[in-house]
């Protein structure tokens, strides 16, 4: 405990620096204006506090009232499951209250409230998007962002917490740029499909060639009552649907921290040393083989201004033998920027090799998008070959008008 000649002492150095602190813009610090004995009572009160038992504070947080969310009772979907998971997850709404109803004077005692009030105001902490003049996306809350699918109460939620989420899941800085760029995939590749799927908006424009049944607001509605059932009550099915959801997003969650983003480092890393691999920019070399790098390779072009597109990525596969694989058009196309020649295609081993020139040739296939080589010098010089060729092709229609 604080000794009484502790308090005394301390009393008299603040008393000393405030008389000499004059600042006639400044608020007064109402400590200075207390007498002794009461000063004394102050500190030891403080001092009480601080050396609380663990048991008593944890007791004191026990009689402290509990947070409520508050979300819309009978049938529930995905949206409103998923937004009260994020919320979970976030300090202050960590032991909360789920209160399900639609009564609006318990709406009204709850701290925040998710896909039911027929309310959009953040500042007030309501989070429905039901009501005819709600149109918001992404891109018109934050137009930096590009995606324009209606958003429901799990995109709104995301939208204001998600970056503080994410924090507190990764234990990731608030300014670390990973933050950002999982606050971004995990929208587009996780709570995007939620919002389009509530809000009714189809993936596609005409008939679909077949239903999906299996996704995740599929599996979310699968756990309501089935309508001739005898129990009606939702409250098990919900509990069971937030425990599922939040599986699923802490499974993504940690699927693109500890392993998505380690790759678009990989990418990243190798493309800022491409000029060292060729001079030419246009082949990359990968450290690690199997390393997934398509998706990093087109957003990393953009976001590194690339002038001159990558044609070929060079890695070494499970046996150590060495692959040269054509960059794609487009993610999601099977032609290529520049496809390895066609007189190579389907030719194996020495033939390849003496065909092409080129020592340790294993194969080149017969699309073209991808060859192999026992070296890394012999995988980069069938690269660097079908450059020239097609440099060659370039010079010989410019020669020709064409």
């Amino acid at each position: 405990m604080i000794s009484y000649s502790y308090l005394r002492f301390t009393y008299l150095v603040v008393s000393r620096i405030f008389a000499n602190f004059n600042c006639s813009t400044c608020v007064s610090f109402p400590v200075i204006h207390l007498r002794p004995v009461t000063f004394a009572r102050l500190l030891l009160t403080l001092n009480k506090n601080c050396m609380e038992s663990p048991e008593a504070k944890r007791k004191h947080r026990e009689n402290m009232p509990l947070a409520k969310i508050g979300t819309h009772n009978g049938t529930f979907h995905c949206d409103e499951v998923l937004a009260c998971f994020f919320l979970r997850q976030l300090p202050e709404y960590k032991d909360a209250e789920i209160l399900r109803t639609r009564n609006p004077d318990l709406l009204t005692q709850c701290d925040v409230v998710v896909d039911v009030g027929g309310e959009y105001d953040s500042k007030k902490h309501r989070y429905d998007h039901h009501q005819r003049t709600f149109k918001e996306t992404f891109s018109s809350l934050c137009p930096e962002k590009p995606w324009v699918t209606k958003l429901s109460s799990a995109g709104l939620v995301y939208l204001h917490f998600g970056r503080r989420l994410l924090s507190q899941l990764t234990q990731l800085k608030s300014d670390d740029s990973q933050l950002e760029v999982l606050y971004d995939k995990l929208y587009e590749n996780f709570v995007e499909e939620v919002d389009a799927v509530d809000n009714g908006i189809s993936q596609h424009d005409g008939e679909p060639r077949y239903a999906v049944s299996t996704a995740l607001s599929s599996r979310v509605s699968h756990l309501n009552p089935r309508w001739n059932s005898a129990n009606q009550d939702t409250e098990e099915g919900f509990h069971k649907a937030l425990e599922m959801v939040g599986a699923e997003f802490l499974d993504r969650l940690d699927f693109y921290q500890n392993s998505w983003l380690p790759a678009r480092a990989v990418v990243k890393k190798a493309m800022e040393k491409r000029t060292q691999v060729d001079p030419s920019g246009e082949v990359v070399l990968l450290e690690q083989g199997g390393c997934p790098w398509k998706e990093h390779l087109f957003s990393l072009e953009t976001e590194l201004n690339v002038e001159t597109s990558i044609k070929f990525v060079l890695y070494q596969d499970q046996n150590g033998q060495w692959r040269v694989q054509c960059v794609p058009a487009a993610l999601h196309t099977f032609q290529n920027r520049l496809s390895l020649p066609d007189e190579w295609r389907g030719v194996r081993d020495e033939a390849l090799s003496a065909l092409s020139g080129i020592p340790g040739c294993i194969f080149v296939h017969a699309g073209g998008f991808i060859g192999g080589n026992s070296t890394q010098e012999g995988a980069l010089e069938m690269a660097r070959r079908t450059l020239q060729a097609a440099a060659r092709s370039g010079d010989e229609l410019q020669a020709n008008g064409s």
